[in-house]
């Protein structure tokens, strides 16, 4: 089994923050896909949580060229399956299940599971895989953590979501264990809401300034 280390590196080593998001309607999400692209991230985490997940990852695979639209939140073989069908270019699961592994070796898609224990970060490396997700990533004891897994864990490199904040996100960044950080600060729910694209592609282009 192998993760398609290359096809998830390439997404992910290409900004700082992947916007972890949750959407109602599918065209909010191409209005919010080509924020965020504008400024600098075009690469964007359709979370699994709402019932037009799937749609708005469709409609962002057709209507955005500029974006790089995953799914996150998967849970299931079948829902690896139906977010790639959907379009979904990598996905990103809050932990790992030999099932949802399974899944990911027989499809297209890229996963970026996610491992935080020194047995599941082993059982990881057995199955060949070497970028995770750490999440989430403040209740897990955050960058002391990551920093103490690192020399035993040399092979492995991390996407911490979860309380990542423009607070801390630069001390995570700065970890040499850490490729990207997922957030959510950039596409806040109220000016989703409220329809200013202008203000989160701003929000974008700060966090993307990060490893300017």
């Amino acid at each position: 089994m192998s993760q398609k280390i290359e096809a998830l590196k390439s997404v992910l080593s290409g900004q700082p923050v992947i916007p972890v998001v949750a959407v109602e309607s599918a065209a909010s999400a191409v209005d919010l896909a080509r924020a965020l692209a504008a400024g600098g991230l075009p690469a964007i985490e359709i979370t699994l949580r709402t019932p037009a997940a799937l749609d708005a990852i469709r409609a962002v695979s057709a209507e955005v060229p500029e974006a790089i639209v995953g799914a996150g939140t998967i849970l299931t073989p079948e829902q690896y399956d139906a977010a790639e069908e959907a379009g979904a270019r990598f996905i990103v699961s809050p932990g790992a299940t030999m099932e949802v592994l399974d899944a990911a070796g027989a499809g297209e898609a890229p996963l970026l599971p996610g491992a935080a224990t020194p047995s599941e970060l082993m059982a990881m490396i057995e199955e060949g895989y070497e970028l995770l997700k750490f999440f989430p990533a403040e209740q897990l004891g955050g960058i002391a953590y990551l920093k103490a897994l690192a020399p035993v864990f040399q092979s492995i490199t991390f996407c911490p979501t979860g309380g990542v904040s423009p607070a801390n996100v630069r001390d995570y960044l700065a970890l040499p264990n850490v490729i990207c950080v997922g957030g959510s600060w950039v596409a806040p729910k109220d000016k989703l809401a409220a329809g200013d694209f202008a203000a989160i592609t701003a929000l974008a282009a700060e966090a993307a300034a990060l490893r300017g």
